[in-house]
């Protein structure tokens, strides 16, 4: 079977594609890099044909808020576009946990534009709403500096490795269209304040965290509803305990 994988050379794409491949698929790494825009549209339709499944995991290069609605609504309907021409079976895409979630930031906002045009594309779908991965703590830490404290909410999220996240994207990418919408998060939840502290002690960085129950989470206020799945999602299986021992994933 023929897979593209569109942002096929970033984290999740380039372990998505091996996984794929070592399973014995025919899978296309997509992205500008390989000649495959979304954005401009540039190799979309030479990419696409004789696709089953395509995997949507690009990602916004700008969280600025006009960006990176231009960026997800503009590859949306590309990427539709192109499928409906190529007769693309199934279509999956990989969004965040609280997308739909009051007050969201506007990352949020936008992944939610994007799920609207699949929705309404006509083309059988499933949507990975995943938590936060455990690369993106240190974001987390740098986006919360104030001169020389670093201030972080005490909301409750539940990150994720992205093997984990990418064993359920192979699992859904191979099984039918869902027409709908399921969550992975990692197994245990966490304090974001907590979390920056574990990854600050681990770097011996003596950066001051600041509790700060008004802290923006990327221009958004939270609460413990605002980053955690719903009743039943789909778990990961490694602990960040686990995974930060691991060589290289402290940064």
């Amino acid at each position: 079977m023929k897979i593209v994988v569109i942002g096929g050379t970033g984290l999740i794409g380039t372990k998505l594609v091996k996984t794929l491949t070592e399973a014995g698929h025919e899978v296309l790494a997509a992205s500008p890099g390989t000649g495959v825009n979304a954005v401009t549209g540039e190799g979309l339709n030479e990419a696409l044909k004789g696709a089953e499944v395509v995997v949507d995991v690009a990602n916004s290069p700008s969280f600025e808020q006009k960006a990176v609605l231009e960026f997800f609504e503009t590859s949306g309907r590309n990427l539709i576009v192109a499928e409906l021409i190529a007769g693309v079976k199934h279509h999956v895409a990989l969004s965040v946990v609280g997308t739909d979630r009051p007050n969201a930031n506007t990352y949020f906002q936008a992944k939610l534009v994007q799920e609207k045009l699949i929705k309404e594309s006509g083309i059988p779908y499933s949507i990975l709403h995943a938590t936060q991965f455990f690369e993106f703590v240190g974001g987390i830490a740098q986006a919360g500096i104030q001169g020389d404290q670093i201030h972080v909410s005490p909301a409750q999220f539940q990150p994720i490795a992205s093997d984990d996240v990418v064993a359920a994207l192979a699992d859904i990418t191979l099984g039918a269209p869902l027409n709908g919408t399921t969550e992975v998060a990692g197994p245990e939840k966490i304090g974001l304040d907590e979390i920056v502290r574990q990854y600050l002690s681990l770097k011996n960085d003596n950066g001051k965290v600041i509790t700060d129950i008004h802290a923006p989470y990327f221009g958004a206020e939270i609460n413990d509803q605002s980053l955690v799945p719903g009743d039943r999602p789909r778990l990961g299986q490694e602990t960040y305990a686990d995974w930060i021992r691991k060589p290289g994933n402290l940064r």
